[in-house]
Protein backbone atom coordinates (compact mmCIF):
# COMPACT_ATOMS: atom_id res chain seq x y z
CA UNK A 1 0.00 0.00 0.00
CA UNK A 2 1.06 3.58 -0.67
CA UNK A 3 0.81 6.07 2.18
CA UNK A 4 0.90 9.73 1.21
CA UNK A 5 1.29 12.12 4.15
CA UNK A 6 0.92 15.89 3.96
CA UNK A 7 1.93 18.10 6.87
CA UNK A 8 0.56 21.62 7.04
CA UNK A 9 0.19 24.44 9.53
CA UNK A 10 -1.86 27.66 9.50
CA UNK A 11 0.83 29.32 7.34
CA UNK A 12 0.72 26.65 4.62
CA UNK A 13 2.20 23.33 3.63
CA UNK A 14 5.25 22.08 5.53
CA UNK A 15 6.13 18.74 3.90
CA UNK A 16 5.00 15.79 1.84
CA UNK A 17 5.96 12.12 1.96
CA UNK A 18 4.82 9.28 -0.27
CA UNK A 19 6.05 5.78 0.50
CA UNK A 20 5.30 2.21 -0.40
CA UNK A 21 3.99 0.35 -3.41
CA UNK A 22 0.32 0.08 -4.34
CA UNK A 23 0.20 -3.65 -5.03
CA UNK A 24 -2.73 -3.19 -7.44
CA UNK A 25 -0.97 -5.21 -10.14
CA UNK A 26 2.47 -6.55 -10.97
CA UNK A 27 5.44 -4.25 -11.49
CA UNK A 28 5.17 -2.41 -14.79
CA UNK A 29 1.38 -2.89 -14.92
CA UNK A 30 0.33 -1.17 -11.71
CA UNK A 31 -1.86 1.74 -12.82
CA UNK A 32 -2.40 2.98 -9.25
CA UNK A 33 1.35 3.20 -8.65
CA UNK A 34 1.85 4.90 -12.02
CA UNK A 35 -0.87 7.48 -11.34
CA UNK A 36 0.44 8.31 -7.87
CA UNK A 37 4.02 8.55 -9.16
CA UNK A 38 3.00 10.84 -12.01
CA UNK A 39 1.00 13.14 -9.73
CA UNK A 40 3.63 13.43 -7.02
CA UNK A 41 6.71 13.74 -9.23
CA UNK A 42 4.98 16.27 -11.48
CA UNK A 43 3.95 18.32 -8.46
CA UNK A 44 7.52 18.42 -7.12
CA UNK A 45 8.88 19.33 -10.57
CA UNK A 46 6.20 22.01 -11.04
CA UNK A 47 6.84 23.58 -7.64
CA UNK A 48 10.57 23.82 -8.42
CA UNK A 49 10.17 25.03 -12.03
CA UNK A 50 7.10 27.26 -11.87
CA UNK A 51 7.05 28.88 -8.44
CA UNK A 52 9.42 30.85 -6.29
CA UNK A 53 9.07 28.27 -3.53
CA UNK A 54 12.15 26.29 -2.55
CA UNK A 55 11.84 22.64 -1.54
CA UNK A 56 14.30 20.02 -0.34
CA UNK A 57 13.48 16.80 -2.18
CA UNK A 58 14.48 13.20 -1.50
CA UNK A 59 13.74 10.22 -3.70
CA UNK A 60 14.61 6.54 -3.79
CA UNK A 61 12.79 3.25 -4.37
CA UNK A 62 9.30 3.51 -2.96
CA UNK A 63 9.85 6.89 -1.32
CA UNK A 64 9.41 10.47 -2.47
CA UNK A 65 9.44 13.31 0.03
CA UNK A 66 10.00 17.02 0.20
CA UNK A 67 9.99 19.78 2.74
CA UNK A 68 9.36 23.43 2.11
CA UNK A 69 12.06 25.95 3.01
CA UNK A 70 9.73 28.10 5.06
CA UNK A 71 6.03 28.22 4.26
CA UNK A 72 4.61 27.37 0.86
CA UNK A 73 3.83 30.33 -1.38
CA UNK A 74 0.48 30.85 -3.10
CA UNK A 75 1.40 29.11 -6.37
CA UNK A 76 2.98 26.15 -4.57
CA UNK A 77 -0.11 25.91 -2.37
CA UNK A 78 -2.32 25.70 -5.45
CA UNK A 79 -0.13 22.93 -6.90
CA UNK A 80 -0.26 21.02 -3.59
CA UNK A 81 -4.05 21.44 -3.45
CA UNK A 82 -4.28 20.04 -6.98
CA UNK A 83 -2.07 17.06 -6.12
CA UNK A 84 -4.17 16.32 -3.03
CA UNK A 85 -7.35 16.47 -5.14
CA UNK A 86 -5.87 13.91 -7.54
CA UNK A 87 -4.60 11.64 -4.76
CA UNK A 88 -7.97 11.78 -2.98
CA UNK A 89 -9.66 10.81 -6.24
CA UNK A 90 -7.36 7.80 -6.67
CA UNK A 91 -7.94 6.80 -3.05
CA UNK A 92 -11.72 6.96 -3.54
CA UNK A 93 -11.78 5.26 -6.96
CA UNK A 94 -9.36 2.43 -6.25
CA UNK A 95 -9.96 1.82 -2.55
CA UNK A 96 -7.80 2.83 0.36
CA UNK A 97 -6.38 -0.70 0.21
CA UNK A 98 -3.91 0.66 -2.40
CA UNK A 99 -3.51 4.31 -1.36
CA UNK A 100 -4.10 6.13 1.89
CA UNK A 101 -3.87 9.91 2.01
CA UNK A 102 -3.17 11.44 5.42
CA UNK A 103 -3.30 15.21 6.03
CA UNK A 104 -1.96 16.34 9.41
CA UNK A 105 -2.04 19.75 11.03
CA UNK A 106 1.23 20.46 12.86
Amino acid sequence: MITATVLKNPSGYVSFECKGHAGFSRKGRDIVCAAVSMLTINTANSIMALTGTSINISENDGLLSWTFDGCSERDATLLMDSMILGLRSIENDYNSKYLTLVIKEV
